[in-house]
């Protein structure tokens, strides 16, 4: 069956040339534990990215191959979860354009991660996460790889500065982990500052405080998730790596306090993308 997204729907970006089995589980799964349709896209560049349909021999060997992975990819969908309803469709178009429009009315957006640098990422015109991630209209998730095997229990790790961002990054973690029947650990970075005019103890407990009341009341809407919070000390972006480190995900606001105004994708959802190993999930403000 081929058709273009619906509401409510999960979107995962194939790349017919890169290995896409664990993005493809981790969205297949995540689909069967929401009752959501999953949506298989693969978008075809024009050459050189021209504006117009591009029918030269390459073009119509990049249709086919993708023509070929989405057949392959919808029957190992069907053949792990047989239950969730699954689509594919292949477009003409900018692959990041092509699934930030798709983006409208789904569920979420599911991407798989290369872990390039910033050098790779900025040289390499078949990057797609930095740019849907600052473009799409739903939570965006990340996969890069396989989920470790912890004797820890299960959590979620969800980043929290007391912007509106991270508030809607809350709110949808707290969702998540009452469909995982997971724990869910609020974390605040502080990073004690070079000059201060108040002490570090008082700026210490500030962030404790900030915390608790970005958190106050959701226990009492999901009362079968067990949260715990904590403010860590050191880089932000290191210290929620390393926090998340066994996480089923971590999940950040696309934006933080530390935005500068016209950037779409904060400095720590940034670092995330490129230093965390479990799944990335950013969340719009809606």
């Amino acid at each position: 069956m081929t058709r273009t997204t619906d509401s409510g729907a999960i979107v995962i970006g194939i790349d017919p040339v890169r290995n896409w089995h664990l993005a493809l589980a981790w969205a297949v799964d995540e689909a069967h534990l929401r009752g959501a349709d999953l949506h298989l896209v693969v978008a075809v560049p024009p050459h050189h990215d021209a504006e117009h349909l591009d029918g030269t021999p390459r073009h119509l060997a990049q249709r086919q191959a993708g023509t070929e992975v989405l057949r392959t990819a919808l029957a190992w969908v069907q053949a792990r979860q047989p239950g969730v309803e699954a689509a594919s469709v292949l477009l003409d178009g900018s692959p990041a354009g092509v699934l930030s429009g798709l983006s409208r009315g789904a569920d979420m957006m599911v991407l798989g991660s290369r872990h390039l640098s910033r050098t790779e990422e900025f040289l390499s015109a078949g990057s797609l996460v930095v740019p849907v991630t600052a473009r799409a209209h739903c939570p965006v998730a990340v996969v890069g790889d396989a989920e470790h095997i912890t004797q820890e229990t299960p959590y979620l790790a969800v980043g929290v500065d007391g912007s509106e961002s991270s508030r809607a990054a809350l709110a949808w973690a707290f969702e998540e982990a009452d469909l995982r029947r997971c724990a869910l650990r609020a974390i605040a970075v502080w990073q004690p500052p070079v000059f201060a005019l108040h002490s570090g103890d008082t700026l210490f407990h500030a962030e404790r405080r900030l915390l608790s009341e970005t958190t106050a009341g959701w226990s009492q809407k999901y009362p079968d998730v067990r949260l715990t919070h904590e403010v860590l000390i050191g880089s932000p972006v290191e210290t929620l790596a390393d926090a998340a480190e066994h996480a089923l995900a971590v999940v950040v606001g696309r934006r933080g306090r530390g935005g500068y105004t016209g950037m779409r994708v904060g400095s720590v959802v940034h670092g995330l993308l490129h230093r965390a190993h479990c799944p990335v999930i950013t969340v719009p403000v809606a």
